[in-house]
C-alpha cells in the first residue's frame, strides 16, 4: 500500500512538472539561425559611414566627425549598448571575444556566417587601429560624453551631444584600456591570419605597442582625473588593470608564439593577481578567461610552468557544477546562471563561451577535471553550456526568447535608442534630445527590429518585464552577444553534446 501512494505521488508530482515546463516549437533550437542573428546584431550597433551591403537597413550614417576636436578620425566602430557612445574598454573586450569566438569555433560557422563574423571583428579593429595610431604618445579611450549623451534620447544619426574624446597622454596610466586593446588587436590577428595575412601583420604589429604602453605606464584609466568623470560610473575600472595585463600578454603569446609573453605570464602571474578574482569573467575582469586560455598550453602543450592557472580554471569549472562540492555559483529556478547587478545575460554568454572552450581543450588532451568527490569531462561542460543557450532561446519559465528576432516571443520594448525611435528612412526630419522622450515612454513596441540582440535578461527569479525603462534587464550590449557567436557556432555543429 505504501509503495503504491509513493508511485501515485511520484507520477502526480511528475505531471505538475511536466506542465510547468513551456512549449516551445522547434525554432527555439535552431542555433543557425540564432548564429547568424547575433552576428547581424553588430552592424545595428556600427558607427561612422555604412557600407551598401548594410543589413539593418533603418540605420544610417552617424559620428561622421568623430575625432576632429583632437585632429584624428575616430570615426567607425561600435556603440557599446542602447547609447551613442563609444567605450573603448568595453567595445576591446567584444572585439577580443568576437575574435576568440572565430578562432575556436570559425571551424563550425557556415562559411557565409565566418564572412560575416570576421567582417563584424574588422568593423572593431579598424577602429582601435585609429584609436592607438598616435603611440607611444597617446591612446584615444573613448568618444562621447556619456552624461549629456544619456541625457538624451535620439537616434545615433541624430547626435547633437558633444562628441568629446578623451585621452591618455604618457606618462599617465592606461593599462587596463591597452592591455584590452592589444589582447583584442592579437586575438584578431590570429582569425586573420589565413583570409588576410597583411591586416593580421599589422594588428599583430599593433598589438606589440598597445601591450609596450600598457605595460610601461602601469594603472587604471579610470584613475586619471581630468577622464575619470567620463568614464565612470559607466565602464570605470572596478576590479584592477593587473588582470589586463596578463590577459594581453596571453593573447601576444599565442598569437606570436614568442617567449617574452610565456616569460611574462610565467613571472608575472603572482604580482599581478593571477590567482585573485577567478570565477570572474567580463568586460572588466578577465581572470577565469585568463586562465583558460593559459591552460590550453598546459594541456596540449604539457608547458607544466603555467600549472597554476590550469588549477585556477579546473576550480572555476568546479564552481560552475551544481553537483560538485565546491559549487558555489548561484543559478535562478529555472536554471540560468546568476550574478546580481544587472545585464545578468553577459555572465551566462561569457561563462558558457569558456565551459565549451575548456571542453574542447580537455578533450583534445583526453583530461578531465576533478572537482572532489566526482570528476567532470567535456560532456558535461558542454550540457551545462547548452542548458544556458537554450534559456535565452527560449527554455525558460516565460518560454520567451531572450534575443530579439528569434522565434515568435521575443522582447519587444528594449532600451535601444535607434530601435526605439522612428527609423531616419521613415522619418528624415531630425528628432532633436527631448523630442525622443515620447518614444521612451511609450508603451508601444520598437519600430525598428534590431535582429540577434540579446537583452540584458530576467532577475533571479525568472522574472522579465518587457519594460524599456528597465536598462538593467531590457538593454542590450555587444559585449553579451560577442561570446554568444562562438557558443552559437558550436552547437550549430554540435547540436546535442555527448
Amino acid at each position: 500500500m505504501a509503495l503504491s501512494s509513493t508511485l501515485n505521488l511520484i507520477k502526480h508530482l511528475l505531471i505538475l512538472f511536466l506542465l510547468h515546463i513551456p512549449s516551445h516549437n522547434s525554432s527555439y533550437l535552431e542555433y543557425a539561425d540564432a548564429l547568424s542573428k547575433s552576428i547581424l546584431f553588430f552592424e545595428g550597433q556600427r558607427s561612422g559611414y555604412l557600407p551598401n551591403d548594410q543589413r539593418i537597413a533603418w540605420r544610417s550614417n552617424s559620428g561622421l566627425g568623430d575625432g576632429w576636436e583632437v585632429s584624428a578620425d575616430l570615426t567607425g566602430g561600435y556603440y557599446d549598448a542602447g547609447d551613442n557612445v563609444k567605450f573603448n574598454f568595453p567595445m576591446a573586450f567584444t572585439t577580443t571575444m568576437l575574435a576568440w569566438s572565430v578562432i575556436e569555433f570559425g571551424d563550425s560557422m557556415p562559411a557565409g556566417e565566418l564572412r560575416n563574423a570576421l567582417v563584424a571583428v574588422r568593423w572593431a579593429t579598424d577602429y582601435l587601429l585609429k584609436t592607438v595610431s598616435q603611440l607611444p604618445n597617446r591612446i584615444f579611450v573613448q568618444v562621447g560624453d556619456p552624461i549629456k549623451d544619456h541625457n538624451c534620447w535620439e537616434r545615433p544619426e541624430d547626435m547633437d551631444t558633444a562628441r568629446t574624446v578623451y585621452t591618455v597622454e604618457a606618462p599617465n596610466t592606461v593599462s587596463d584600456v591597452a592591455g584590452e586593446t592589444a589582447a583584442a588587436l592579437a586575438a584578431s590577428s590570429i582569425a586573420f591570419r589565413s583570409s588576410d595575412p597583411a591586416y593580421s601583420e599589422t594588428l599583430l604589429r599593433t598589438a606589440v605597442k598597445a601591450f609596450e604602453f600598457a605595460d610601461t605606464y602601469r594603472g587604471a584609466y579610470s584613475d586619471n582625473s581630468d577622464i575619470r568623470d567620463g568614464v565612470c560610473p559607466f565602464y570605470c575600472d572596478f576590479d584592477g588593470y593587473q588582470d589586463e595585463l596578463l590577459w594581453g600578454a596571453a593573447w601576444l603569446r599565442r598569437a606570436s608564439q614568442d617567449d617574452s609573453y610565456l616569460n611574462y605570464i610565467q613571472n608575472n602571474g603572482k604580482t599581478l593577481g593571477a590567482d585573485d578574482n577567478i570565477n570572474e569573467f567580463g568586460w572588466d575582469n578577465k581572470h577565469a578567461g585568463l586562465n583558460v586560455l593559459v591552460s590550453k598550453e598546459v594541456l596540449e602543450g604539457n608547458m607544466y610552468s603555467l600549472q597554476s592557472y590550469k588549477a585556477s580554471a579546473d576550480s572555476f569549472m568546479c564552481t560552475l557544477t551544481p553537483d560538485s562540492d565546491s559549487s558555489h555559483i548561484e543559478y535562478t529556478p529555472g536554471g540560468l546562471i546568476y550574478r546580481p547587478g544587472g545585464s545578468n545575460l553577459q555572465h551566462a554568454t561569457t561563462i558558457s563561451f569558456l565551459l565549451l572552450v575548456y571542453a574542447n581543450y580537455l578533450q583534445r588532451s583526453s583530461q578531465s577535471v576533478s572537482c572532489g568527490s566526482i570528476s567532470v569531462g567535456p560532456t558535461k561542460l558542454r550540457q551545462m553550456a547548452k542548458r544556458q543557450v537554450d534559456y535565452i532561446l527560449g527554455e525558460n519559465p516565460k518560454g520567451m526568447s531572450y534575443m530579439v528576432g528569434y522565434s515568435n516571443y521575443y522582447p519587444q520594448r528594449i532600451h535601444h535608442r535607434g530601435s526605439s525611435l522612428p527609423s531616419i528612412k521613415d522619418h528624415p526630419q531630425m528628432i532633436a534630445c527631448k523630442e525622443g522622450s515620447v518614444y521612451f515612454n511609450s508603451s508601444d513596441p520598437n519600430p525598428n527590429v534590431l535582429v540577434g540582440a540579446i537583452v540584458g535578461g530576467p532577475g533571479e527569479d525568472d522574472a522579465y518585464d518587457d519594460n524599456r525603462v528597465d536598462f538593467r534587464k531590457s538593454e542590450p550590449t555587444t559585449y553579451i552577444n560577442a561570446p554568444f557567436v562562438g557558443v552559437l557556432a558550436y552547437f550549430v555543429a554540435n547540436p546535442n553534446p555527448s
